[in-house]
């Protein structure tokens, strides 16, 4: 007769044995997706000289404040746009949080960033809004992002050597500089329709940039937005009878208008140039995460680039701008020196929260044309300017005639907004000046070499002179 079996030596049911395992690939896809924060020291604190990594968190309410403040740094750049273009305030809020949490799971949390609306989707989306109507753009913006998440998978592949060798400073310098100063015409005329609001906009995000310090010194454009529209309805230039309608319309909770995209293939030549823009901000965020954190972040580069691309075709097919990672958000994290994605993820649920909130996207559609007129004086020139900083920063040698004329011609193509049309198709000013700066560099560089004509390699910064003749 057997003995009894003991209490502590129960064989485990099936179930019990299958648990281990499930909880396994539970938490490896927890894993995977980037979920799996650990709590950094007693989640309270950061110590002088530590940083909270992208893989680390603090504890939530922390947590919480912070996404909170990414919120703030992201929101005025991300409406501008909209506003700018005329697209619905709401639904370009609504589609940076789903890009955003897009982002961060395919980079499975390695890479701390936001995505909001592009400053470089103005220019094309303005004029093809025009030709085209709001679908058309939104059709290019889903071209842009094709292009965008193909250059991304390369990248992984590849690796990045190639796309500079394709783009080295000069030509990627001349590019992002030709999209802001394209946009000039557009800021005057914004500007032009009510200059008493626009100067007190403009003057107020001088003023406040160098008044303050910190997040509020970052946040002048927002600032002085705000201060514009008080100055607005005050002078009776701002309607607020959409907000009403919205509220009448929806009530407190509702979703944002949503619109089909149309193809028009002659876009292309307008939107595609716009990747080199993109990926160049995508490739110096990942690289200026990875400085500020320690972390190798070389092999999340492709992912990044990946991501934007599809937050960005997301986006365009449902009436939303396209995306690009935030130099804004950065700041923060400099500031705070937590890099934790957890904030990210709070800061994208609170977008889509507020997206859905249709008084809020109506009220932030009342903003004037003075207003708007004021605020893109100085975020379209900062667009150019950040061109001419890839030069200074590259050390680019303007004494080399391939670097010169190079940007020249490419300048005035893009600010003169040339137009060709071929084969039924229209390149304007960005597209063209995007290809003028390609061939006329690559060109020019290659005979030169052939030939021995020019002195120094274009590639070679000037090293000749101490400080550089660009400062």
């Amino acid at each position: 007769m057997s003995s009894p079996v003991s209490p502590d030596h129960t064989p485990p049911t099936r179930h019990e044995q299958q648990a281990p395992r499930e909880q396994d690939r539970r938490g490896g896809i927890v894993d995977r997706l980037g979920l799996n924060w650990r709590l950094h020291g007693d989640g309270r604190h950061v110590a002088p000289g530590d940083v909270v990594t992208p893989r680390e968190r603090l504890a939530w309410p922390r947590t919480i404040s912070i996404g909170a403040q990414h919120v703030v740094a992201m929101f005025g750049a991300t409406f501008l746009v909209p506003l700018l273009t005329g697209f619905p305030p709401a639904t370009t809020l609504f589609f940076s949080g789903i890009g955003t949490v897009l982002f961060l799971v395919i980079t499975a949390g390695r890479v701390p960033s936001y995505l909001g609306s592009s400053f470089a989707f103005i220019a094309p989306i303005t004029a093809s809004v025009n030709q085209y109507g709001p679908g058309g753009a939104l059709g290019g913006v889903i071209m842009a992002g094709a292009a965008l998440f193909l250059i991304g998978l390369l990248v992984q592949i590849a690796g990045t050597g190639w796309l500079q060798k394709l783009m080295p400073p000069a030509v990627t310098g001349t590019i992002v500089a030709l999209i802001g100063f394209n946009l000039a015409p557009s800021a005057k005329e914004n500007f032009t329709a009510a200059p008493v609001t626009a100067l007190v906009t403009l003057g107020s995000i001088i003023l406040i940039s160098v008044l303050f310090r910190g997040l509020l010194g970052r946040l002048s454009i927002l600032l002085g937005v705000a201060i514009g529209y008080v100055t607005a309805v005050i002078r009776g230039e701002v309607d607020f009878t959409s907000i009403r309608a919205a509220w009448d319309a929806q009530g407190l909770f509702g979703l944002p208008h949503f619109q089909s995209p149309e193809f028009h293939l002659n876009l292309a030549g307008l939107f595609i140039p716009v990747i080199l823009v993109l990926v160049a901000e995508n490739i110096g965020h990942v690289k200026s995460v990875a400085l500020m954190t320690g972390d190798d972040l070389d092999p999340y580069t492709g992912r990044a680039i990946m991501s934007d691309g599809l937050a960005t075709m997301i986006a365009g097919s449902g009436g939303g701008s396209g995306t690009t990672t935030y130099a804004e958000n950065i700041g923060v994290m400099a500031a705070t020196r937590v890099y934790s994605t957890a904030a990210y993820w709070v800061a994208a649920l609170v977008a889509i929260l507020l997206s859905v909130t249709p008084v809020f996207g109506a009220a932030v559609a009342t903003v004037p044309q003075g207003v708007l007129g004021g605020a893109a004086t100085v975020l379209y020139g900062m667009i150019g300017m950040l061109g001419v900083r890839i030069w200074v920063q590259n050390r680019v040698d303007f004494s080399n005639p391939v670097n010169l004329t190079t940007a020249a011609i490419a300048m005035i193509v893009g600010i003169g907004d040339y137009t060709w049309s071929f084969a039924g198709l229209d390149f304007a000013g960005i597209a063209l000046g995007t290809a003028a700066a390609l061939v006329v560099y690559h060109l020019m560089a290659g005979i030169a070499r052939a030939r021995g004509s020019v002195g120094s390699d274009p590639l070679t910064p000037d090293t000749s002179q101490s400080p550089s003749p660009l400062g």
